[in-house]
């Protein structure tokens, strides 16, 4: 396993449990939170799915 591995599995674990994206940037490092979004957006929709499904 990999260090970025480690960083996308936290990330993701992040945004499953609801918390707020600029914690998320802010715990990261990036800059902002367009850069959290660019590389995480790929995640949202799975949790926009089963959002709708409960």
């Amino acid at each position: 396993m990999q260090f970025h591995d480690l960083r996308y599995t936290h990330a993701s674990l992040l945004l499953s449990k609801g918390i707020n994206i600029k914690v998320i940037s802010e715990r990261l490092g990036h800059s902002n939170i367009k850069i959290t979004l660019d590389t995480y957006s790929h995640v949202l929709p799975t949790m926009q799915k089963r959002l709708s499904k409960s």
